[in-house]
């Protein structure tokens, strides 16, 4: 089964994980570790990172080719276009074709310097993310994913323009979205609501990061342009001389703001791990004690699936 048949039959929130691609073999093993620490929880997919221009790529290949052969988890590689050639860009879907890797996240990517700095599509390359839906959909049988925004692109500020484009990317092929990190489940929701108002039924998977490092949190919103909130700001700052508390705020925070949208219809769950295991594991423990996740029994991958996406009109 796909990601978008499950997200259509589905009777309880999906749960995925997000790794990155290690950089040496200290790093594989970690990653390793990680995916094996996290299997008990029987994930409905994990998907890997590709640098935000391209830098990763070869890197991401080898880690979700891995994943596909050792792990026997749904595998979802990323894509971006930044910096790279049409050339490019279909050479990297054909190997994802080849690996196995049935589903692809696709994005735009950014400029060397962050989302903030103008776009400069490649000569010989795509200029949006719709582009690249579109050819990622005319090229082969994958099922196809998209970025969302909750707290508005950094670039455009744009609310509005942001859902206009996911229906845009829903229209061209893409069966589901699985949102940047946020911390407020009301600008989930509101996203949420413009797009039902667009008429746009896509699935809209909520990315959730514990915050564990203030600073590292700190970076990853300002790149994702996602707004810490005034109150959790000052609760961080009360508590920003000692990490065990810190990461202890961290782990509630991230778990009511879960607790919150299950509550309100959040199809799933997608965490960004870090390539770590701890974190990640206590939410979801906590999560299960409240009876709001439960182990995906069938969710490792048969090797007698379907791998045809559905139709998106069977996605919503």
């Amino acid at each position: 089964m796909t990601i978008a048949d499950l997200l259509a039959k589905a009777d309880r929130p999906l749960v995925s994980f997000e790794f990155f691609p290690p950089k040496d073999q200290v790093g594989e093993e970690q990653l390793a570790r990680t995916v094996d620490r996290l299997a008990p929880i029987r994930p409905d997919f994990v998907s890997v990172t590709y640098g935000a221009n391209g830098s990763s790529r070869d890197r991401t290949l080898s880690a979700s080719h891995r994943l596909v052969r050792q792990s026997g988890m749904r595998v979802m590689g990323h894509l971006t276009i930044a910096s790279q050639s049409r050339t490019q860009i279909e050479s990297v879907i054909d190997r994802y074709a080849l690996d196995g890797v049935n589903h692809i996240l696709a994005v735009r990517g950014d400029m060397p310097g962050g989302p903030t700095q103008p776009w400069q599509p490649h000569p010989d390359g795509l200029s949006t993310a719709t582009e690249l839906v579109e050819l990622i959909a005319r090229r082969g049988d994958f099922c196809i994913g998209i970025g969302a925004f909750p707290d508005a692109h950094p670039a455009s500020h744009d609310p509005d323009l942001d859902a206009k484009i996911i229906k845009d990317k829903w229209q061209a092929g893409a069966s589901f979205a699985i949102t940047q990190l946020f911390f407020s489940v009301d600008a989930y929701r509101s996203l949420i609501e413009r797009l039902r108002g667009l008429d746009c039924p896509i699935p809209v998977i909520a990315g959730i990061m514990p915050i564990t490092i203030i600073s590292q949190v700190e970076r990853f919103a300002q790149l994702s342009g996602a707004v810490l909130p005034s109150a959790l700001r000052q609760r961080l700052a009360a508590v920003a001389d000692d990490p065990a508390a810190v990461r202890a705020l961290g782990i509630a925070t991230a778990t009511a703001m879960a607790a919150d949208l299950i509550d309100i219809g959040a199809p799933g769950l997608h965490f960004f791990t870090q390539n770590r295991s701890k974190a990640t594991m206590e939410i979801w423990q906590r999560l299960e004690a409240q009876g709001l996740v439960q182990t995906a029994q069938g969710s490792l991958v048969d090797s007698s699936d379907s791998n045809h996406c559905q139709a998106r009109s069977d996605a919503g």
